[in-house]
């Protein structure tokens, strides 16, 4: 379903959802705006045409910002005399989120949630300005997103809740283990007499007797 509106001397085709730029509005951040100068309405085949606008239809929005549009430079020259003159220009503008679209018996509704971050903190982000960006957070005053209206659900059972009884743990006593250090300290040292003994050196081999000669 889409709606073609009028404000700020332009007309345009919005439809649930959409994103739209329009003249500057008055209102703070997260404030509900209602166009009720609904030109068209059309959902597929079908299309309603005002005379000059559509009897009870309307198309609520949420507004997200107002800043400054891109500048426009305006150059003024005359030739041969030296007069050359650079202005530049910026609009402002307001940033809408449409939420919903209702006329000639039908609505339709947008179920989302509408982001209230400017845009300008959104660029510095993309560009890494950590300066910038601790600056335009600092200045912005923190404000939580609007949920679009959505329909109503039927209120849930309440569930019986039952105290789960805690079983208390058995403690069990650990067992002190003997500390290895008072170990070491009660257990004797070994003697040096109880070390092996040395092997007995052998005895050096006798030299064998000079034999007699007959002439002795």
């Amino acid at each position: 379903m889409y709606a073609v509106i009028r404000t700020g001397g332009k007309q345009y085709r919005v439809e649930p959802g959409d994103v739209l730029v329009v003249e500057k509005l008055g209102g703070e951040p997260g404030a509900d705006v209602a166009f009720s100068d609904v030109l068209m309405l059309g959902d597929g085949a079908s299309v309603t045409v005002g005379a000059p606008t559509v009897e009870g239809a309307a198309v609520n929005a949420t507004l997200i910002e107002t800043r400054k549009g891109e500048k426009v430079r305006i150059f003024k020259k005359i030739r041969r005399q030296g007069y050359r003159r650079t202005r530049g220009h910026r609009q402002p503008e307001t940033v809408l989120r449409v939420t919903s679209i209702s006329g000639a018996g039908k609505t339709a509704a947008w179920d989302g949630v509408v982001d209230l971050t400017p845009k300008a903190l959104l660029d510095a982000k993309a560009r890494n300005l950590k300066a910038v960006v601790a600056s335009l957070e600092a200045a912005i005053p923190t404000a939580k997103p609007v949920k679009a209206p959505a329909k109503a659900k039927a209120p849930a059972k309440a569930e019986a809740e039952t105290p789960k009884a805690e079983t208390p743990k058995a403690e069990t006593p650990k067992a002190a283990a003997p500390k290895a250090k008072a170990a070491k300290a009660a257990a004797p040292k070994a003697s040096a007499g109880e070390a092996k003994p040395a092997p007995a050196k052998k005895a050096a081999p006798k030299k064998a007797a000079a034999k007699k000669t007959d002439a002795e």
